[in-house]
């Protein structure tokens, strides 16, 4: 399969989606280096599976303004999917959708598909955000606009993404794992009460086991139980507004400090591991929402506590990712780069 062939045009564009457990979004790019336009988030349950959510998107496409786009069906597709991508079978963690690669492809048509996981697709748009996508906080070091080194992305949403990539002849390749699920660990007395609390129930404590959306109840619970009190379980959003509110509440509060702290321990040692000189970036959805909290908080003391290598790490940038749409051009990304496909790229990938 050459470029020309799979070349992105508004007849027979590229559809690029971000797919989780409750949502999924869908946008087309009509060439190479374009952005994804006409972006629609869809209910996941409201369609039994990927092709019927495509096929319902594209059908609505057709009765609005757009009698132009995908007429002649559509070139390529990424899929970002929040689950492990082993082969042409994916299963997704967090929704009932089960579907072949392979069947997909062929059900609509396309000459390529690639499937990859979420945070490898946003490890990919790392490379193309700019400014107006990024903020860094006052006094932290920002990323340049054409990074030459490799980067990392840590992001806390409903679990913990981890990724990177790293530039090489054929272009950027991702790399996928699953570093949320590192051993969460300890920096002084009061973190290792907490671990030990949640040990008690959880013989394996995760980062994404505490620094999560899913983690956050845990995490709040664990630093009332700590404190000796007993308080009523509390949701994620909850345990945000409150800690964040004017008035605020003292136990969400320094639930979210915690939070912060142990975050900045784990992102530098995503920094360290993959060797991301050119960058850390920070997805997901709590951080955004944290403002001044986050860049007041002792996440970047933390992530430079590494004894003698406190000044390689200062000299990394960070960023937090603002764009919620990041994901789709990462996908947009590994399509263009998939007509020179190399062993180094993370992406499974099937050519018709």
């Amino acid at each position: 399969m050459d470029s020309a062939t799979l070349c992105a045009t508004p007849a027979r564009p590229w559809l690029v989606a971000d797919i989780g457990g409750t949502n999924a979004r869908f946008g087309l790019v009509t060439a190479p280096g374009e952005p994804a336009i006409h972006v629609q988030r869809l209910p996941v349950a409201d369609h039994a599976g990927p092709e019927q959510a495509i096929r319902a998107y594209l059908a609505g496409l057709a009765q609005e303004d757009s009698a132009d786009l995908a007429r002649e069906g559509l070139a390529a597709a990424a899929l970002a999917v929040a689950t492990p991508v082993t082969g042409d079978e994916v299963s997704f963690t967090n929704s009932a959708w089960r579907f072949s690669a392979q069947g997909l492809q062929a059900a609509l048509g396309l000459d390529r598909l690639l499937v990859l996981n979420d945070f490898e697709a946003l490890a990919l748009s790392l490379p193309r955000l700019g400014p107006a996508q990024r903020h860094t906080p006052a006094g932290w070091l920002a990323p340049g606009e054409h990074p030459a080194q490799t980067l990392a992305v840590i992001g806390p949403g409903t679990g913990l993404g981890v990724g990177g990539v790293l530039p090489t002849a054929a272009g950027w390749a991702a790399i996928a794992g699953e570093g949320g699920h590192v051993t969460l660990a300890a920096a002084d007395e009061d973190e290792a009460a907490l671990l030990a609390w949640v040990r008690r129930s959880h013989g394996h404590v995760s980062a994404e086991r505490l620094l999560s959306g899913m983690g956050l109840p845990l995490l709040h619970q664990a630093v009332a139980a700590v404190q000796g009190r007993a308080v009523p379980a509390l949701s994620a959003e909850q345990i945000v507004s409150h800690g964040l509110a004017e008035a605020a509440d003292p136990l969400c509060r320094e639930t979210l400090a915690h939070f912060c702290a142990m975050l900045g321990g784990v992102a530098g040692n995503v920094v360290l591991t993959l060797g991301a000189r050119g960058g850390l970036y920070i997805g997901g959805g709590i951080v955004p929402r944290l403002g001044d909290f986050f860049a007041c908080s002792r996440f970047r003391e933390r992530m430079l506590a590494k004894g003698r290598f406190a000044d390689y790490l200062a000299a990394v940038p960070v960023a937090i990712i603002t764009d919620t749409l990041a994901a789709l051009a990462g996908g947009a990304l590994a399509l263009e780069q998939s007509a020179r496909p190399s062993p180094a790229q993370a992406s499974w990938a099937m050519a018709g």
